[in-house]
């Protein structure tokens, strides 16, 4: 193979007798290595854009959340519910109980979700840093008050400062279907807004949180849920919890990571992701149809050099290998400058944030060692498919012939 790769070398490199020949391999190289540099910064782009969505919803969403499968409320379990927070991977378990409802502040109004969450919300580590204005918390003593989104406090112009003025809120009574008194069909109640978090949009204008005693009285459900979430203690195996966790509450209730919460989203970023990859697939197959000309060209060009190796007995086969192992250094010339290029500028994306997501982040990008084996196994399979037609042209169009 010493023959094969150092004849290869030569033809990549030396002047062509057909200056055009020169012109085309080098495109050759350089649209595999864009192609390339592409691939590699829009897949590190969209690993960059999961982390960052998983990193917003993360302060949020539990690890863990359980949800009943038949109806929207289900019944408090207290033994259960002491267990849960017994297992030995579990750090924390929230009792929730969420509903729609009207939120009014002086003359604006607004619809949101109003979440009722027990007290042990009160110690949550990943929410407190998301707090933009007031204080922490869904209790003072025994005095509820209530954390707001700042999307909804922005469209209820809501003031901290006013300790006077109350949130006014109302929801459906249960089971009430046709009336025509309103008092009838809504019940309402008052708590103080303290606190104003910022996670994410959908969440900041959606949410907001009051103490799980409070939503019961006003939602008229004594004693019900609608689900448990549940926190995992650091390095703890996620599906090892999951598994004791079924194993503990039954066929009537369905678990939830972080991912299958939003299970939608997250399939809609990996399908963007592939729909890309996919798109730079196709380029890349147009800039190495260059490789099959230049390679096509380039044994016309050597017809000479072809006759008088085979006059020095080299096989065939062996002249086929000169050819495809030239399309093959092409190929690798491209896929190896444009790892270098588009790594060079991923880091500097990581360093300096030139590119802005929104006023304050930089767009993030995040290197996976698995995206850069499937570009260096895609490129190369490529390349290696653009070298192997022409170098098997010159058995065609030479077997036969004598010099």
């Amino acid at each position: 193979m010493g023959v094969v790769s150092y004849i290869a070398r030569r033809y990549l490199i030396s002047r062509k007798s057909t200056n055009v020949i020169n012109l085309i391999s080098g495109i050759s190289v350089f649209g595999i290595l864009f192609c390339t540099a592409a691939l590699i910064i829009l897949l590190s782009a969209f690993n960059g854009l999961e982390s960052w969505v998983v990193r917003l919803y993360n302060t949020f969403d539990p690890d863990l959340k359980v949800l009943p499968v038949q109806s929207k409320f289900f019944e408090e379990d207290s033994a259960k519910v002491a267990k849960l927070r017994s297992l030995p991977g579990v750090a924390e378990v929230v009792l929730v109980i969420e509903e729609n409802g009207l939120v009014k502040y002086h003359d604006a109004q607004a619809i949101c979700a109003i979440k009722g969450l027990s007290d042990e919300f009160n110690q949550n580590t990943t929410l407190k840093p998301q707090l933009i204005s007031g204080s922490f918390g869904i209790s003072a003593g025994s005095r509820p008050i209530a954390m707001i989104g700042s999307g909804l406090a922005y469209s209820l112009s809501l003031s901290l400062g006013n300790i006077n003025q109350m949130l006014d809120l109302y929801v459906p009574r249960p089971g009430i279907s046709n009336t025509l008194n309103p008092a009838e069909a809504f019940h309402s109640a008052s708590i103080l807004p303290t606190g104003v978090f910022e996670v994410q949009p959908d969440y900041d204008a959606k949410y907001l949180l009051v103490p799980i005693n409070f939503a019961r009285e006003l939602f008229s459900r004594e004693h019900q849920l609608s689900a448990i979430e549940i926190k995992l203690k650091q390095g703890e195996d996620l599906e090892l919890v999951r598994r004791q966790v079924l194993a503990l509450m039954g066929n009537s209730f369905v678990l939830k990571d972080r991912f299958e919460q939003h299970e939608v989203l997250y399939k809609i970023i990996n399908s963007e992701k592939w729909a890309v990859f996919l798109i730079g697939i196709f380029i890349l197959l147009i800039a190495a149809f260059n490789i099959t000309g230049t390679l096509t060209m380039l044994i016309v060009d050597k017809t000479r050099d072809i006759g008088t190796l085979r006059s020095l007995g080299l096989s065939w086969l062996r002249i086929r290998r000169i050819f495809f192992a030239e399309g093959l250094l092409v190929s690798l010339s491209g896929l190896v400058g444009g790892i270098i290029l588009g790594s060079f500028i991923v880091w500097i994306q990581q360093m300096t944030g030139l590119v802005m997501i929104n006023q304050y982040d930089a767009y993030p990008v995040e290197f996976q060692l698995a995206d850069f084996l499937l570009v260096i196994v895609t490129v190369s399979s490529i390349g290696a498919l653009a070298s192997w037609f022409p170098s098997a042209g010159v058995l065609r169009r030479y077997n036969l012939r004598e010099w």
